[in-house]
């Protein structure tokens, strides 16, 4: 977006027409071709942009004119700004409700899963096992043969022939 006539000369939109002058000779200064070091055509051209700027806000009927166009400019940008944006990425990170179709699929997610660990216990009692195993690869036995660990020194431990291995899955005879 362009500066405005009034950034360009670095003043309020409230200004008087006083201060709008000074501020005009204070910038045409340091901006006029024969007293600035900027290159020529680039100074010649700024002090071209000011001196517009200054007659344009010097005008009060053309200054009202310029107000009413940048009143009108900047709710149409505000506008802009409170649009929500047409790219899918824009609302990415935002929070919004639950819709009441979400809160119904997650209500019978919660409910199946219940239902589901309630009929696997039922299951478990009514066969009669227990509802906490051990793991098959964690028994004593094959725990004894890893481990040479022992926690009472007054017991003496056997001889490593005196243990012979156990296959560790029981042979269907």
């Amino acid at each position: 977006m362009p500066i405005s006539h009034y950034q360009r000369l670095g003043v309020a939109p409230e200004v008087d027409s006083e201060a709008l002058r000074q501020a005009f000779r204070r910038k045409s200064k340091t901006l006029h071709p024969d007293t600035t070091e900027l290159p020529e055509a680039q100074a010649s051209k700024a002090f071209q942009q000011l001196r517009e700027s200054y007659t344009l806000l010097a005008d009060p009927g053309r200054r009202d004119a310029y107000d009413a166009i940048l009143r009108q400019s900047q709710k149409t940008q505000q506008a802009a700004n409170e649009l929500p944006r047409s790219n899918g990425w824009s609302s990415v990170g935002q929070r919004r409700p639950l819709s009441g179709g979400e809160w119904f699929s997650l209500m019978l997610l919660s409910v199946a899963l219940l239902l589901s660990v309630l009929i696997g216990l039922g299951v478990a009692m009514i066969r009669g096992r227990d509802w906490q195993v051990l793991p098959s690869w964690l028994t004593d036995e094959q725990t004894l043969k890893t481990t040479n660990v022992q926690f009472d020194f007054n017991v003496v431990r056997p001889a490593a022939g005196e243990l012979t291995p156990e296959p560790t899955l029981a042979s269907r005879t």
